[in-house]
């Protein structure tokens, strides 16, 4: 039975590259047969490209069409395969990835379509494809017998050219390929816990737990409570302080700890930070006060630290996605974070709801304020101004089935304290916002006088809403004959100013700022969002006045709550004054002693 072998040779020049194979056949008695199959050229592409480029790309079609003649051929053939390029050689005999992407995927791709072929090297003079590559004439073709009929070696395998690849030429090594080790240097956490979660609230309970499991194993004892205490979550919390504190600040904490001086360039000097035994606090001279531990001297915080990025990300959450000045001096409270204005900043502004909510408005020529706003009344809300803002949806009650309805937000706004009181109405009529003026006063007091934007400031708002509002008509009579039995006068702004008033204009801004931000689409029940409009106002009677000062002994900020009740909305509870000597208080302090003495004797 006769034996078959395929024998294929390609070579390449700077005009192009071609491709032969030849069919050898081995007869039973020992004669040898050996005849031209198949051929193929292609041009080199214009670009200049590199000779060893090239001798790869025509093993690349000889593969090609190898693979398509054993799909042909009827019978098995061995496969051999001859190049007199040795770079090309080198590359195909060795692992894909140890070249580079261009060589890789050719390599990888010869590879994966003739698996079984012997590659043998052949000297250039006795390639057959030699003249497919250089082109030769009509002529020249046909007296060109080494093309025609094969190498005469050939047909003897013990006369072939040596199997034995020489030494590589020096374009191998350039085209290995270059491994880049990128060695990412892992911060010296205690624990990956603070890079693994993104919320303060995650990142304390799952503390807490670790810390209970390794009280319980070194106790030897079982874990108590499955519930989670407010004690477990400031545990957890000063641990992670503690842990870093003493990764930013250990030379500090060690100078301290020795009663000894920290240097006077350092950042902290301006604090005159102490060591309680435990973290490192400010110090100041308000230690004898009688505020809390924690507002008298504030946890300092690294800005470095994944810990005080999560602490500002979880303080502006709770401020309902509030500004620069109602987070930081949230945040001052309990923490003094080194460069925290900037930091603040720069995290408000990476913030996706309000990066997604802030816009840029035209801004207005500021004119000069009325009297109201200028004189001090003699308390909140004697002059306020009252504006609408919605619609928003609102449910019936929880669960499926129930249809959403409109609803609005009326607003009263202190003319001198900026305090903020929302009220939520079902509908634009007369009746309702009666009601809501009623909820109002029964709070906050009756008015003397009670502004609001004339009915045809109300752009794009419903017809009822323009006719309550407007001076001539039936519903405004109606009101405003209520109002005047309580001695309340309602004054409108100009027609077709709605700057004229921009007090409360900021308000309705500041309480959409945070009703987007936390709402979004969902449709909240009636009573839900009567909750989250009281947060809003919390949020909004806590703003400081003021800018913030970087002063630490600045304690807190005045904010429209201290004249509601004394102290922002959002602080911690202050202790009573009313016992302390007056030479040991500050005026802000004198002040709310004195309030306490009215308030308590």
């Amino acid at each position: 039975m006769c034996s078959f072998e395929l024998h294929g040779f390609a070579d390449a020049s700077e005009k192009g590259k071609g491709a032969v194979v030849y069919l050898k056949t081995i007869s039973p008695n020992g004669n040898c047969f050996i005849e031209l199959i198949y051929s193929k050229t292609k041009v080199a592409p214009v670009q200049t490209v590199p000779l060893p480029r090239l001798e790869l790309c025509a093993l690349v079609l000889l593969a090609h069409l190898v693979a398509h003649l054993q799909t042909q051929l009827r019978f098995d053939a061995a496969l051999h395969l001859w190049s007199d390029s040795m770079n090309t050689l080198h590359w195909i005999l060795a692992v894909p990835t140890r070249w580079m992407t261009y060589f890789a995927n050719r390599v990888s791709e010869i590879q994966t379509i003739v698996p079984s072929a012997i590659w043998h090297h052949v000297p250039g003079a006795d390639n057959p494809a030699d003249c497919a590559s250089r082109g030769l004439s009509a002529y020249e073709l046909s007296q060109f017998s080494l093309g025609w009929n094969s190498p005469p070696w050939l047909k003897k395998q013990e006369e072939w050219p040596s199997s034995l690849l020489g030494p590589p030429e020096n374009a191998v090594p350039k085209e290995e390929r270059r491994v880049t080790v990128n060695v990412a240097v892992r911060v010296n956490e205690p624990c990956d816990l603070l890079s693994r979660y993104t919320s303060l609230d995650k990142l304390l309970r799952v503390t807490a737990w670790c810390l209970r499991v390794r009280d319980a194993l070194k106790c030897r004892s079982i874990i108590g409570s499955r519930i989670l205490v407010a004690s477990d979550l400031r545990t957890a919390l000063l641990f992670w302080i503690q842990q870093g504190q003493n990764r930013y600040f250990p030379n500090e904490i060690t100078a301290l700890k020795n009663k000894m001086q920290i240097s006077k360039t350092n950042t902290l000097i301006k604090l005159t930070p102490f060591f309680d035994g435990q973290l490192l606090r400010v110090g100041g001279r308000l230690k004898h006060s009688l505020l809390t531990y924690d507002e008298n001297h504030p946890l300092i915080l690294p800005p470095e630290s994944i810990l005080t990025t999560l602490i500002i990300r979880d303080c502006h959450l709770r401020c309902l996605y509030g500004g620069v000045q109602l987070t930081l001096g949230t945040l001052r409270q309990s923490y003094w974070i080194l460069r925290g204005r900037n930091l603040v900043i720069s995290l408000i502004h990476l913030s996706i709801p309000c990066v997604r909510n802030r816009g840029n408005t035209q801004q207005q020529l500021i004119s000069d304020l009325s009297s109201i706003r200028v004189t001090p009344p003699e308390r909140v809300f004697m002059n306020t101004g009252v504006d609408y803002a919605g619609p928003i949806n609102v449910r019936t009650s929880k669960g499926r089935g129930h249809h959403s309805h409109k609803a609005w937000i009326c607003f009263f706004v202190c003319c001198a304290s900026c305090s903020v009181h929302l009220e939520l109405v079902s509908d634009y009529t007369a009746e309702a916002f009666i009601a809501a003026y009623i909820r109002f006063i029964s709070r906050r007091g009756l008015c003397r006088t009670l502004s609001s934007d004339e009915g045809t400031n109300f752009a794009g708002a419903d017809r009822q809403l323009q006719e309550m509002f407007s001076e001539a008509s039936a519903e405004f009579a109606s009101v405003a004959t209520y109002l005047a039995s309580y001695g309340t006068q309602w004054r409108f702004n100009p027609p077709a100013a709605p700057y004229f008033r921009g007090l409360w204009e900021a308000a309705v801004k500041s309480t959409k700022f945070h009703l987007r931000r936390v709402i979004g689409d969902s449709t909240l029940t009636f009573e839900e969002m009567t909750t989250l409009l009281t947060q809003i106002e919390a949020c909004l009677n806590s703003r400081p006045l003021r800018a913030q000062s970087d002063d630490p002994t600045d304690i807190s900020a005045l904010t429209p709550g201290h004249f509601l009740i004394g102290a922002s909305l959002n602080a911690v509870p202050e202790p009573l004054l009313a016992d302390v000597l007056p030479n040991r208080l500050t005026r802000w302090q004198l002040i709310q002693q004195m309030r306490d003495h009215f308030s308590y004797k």
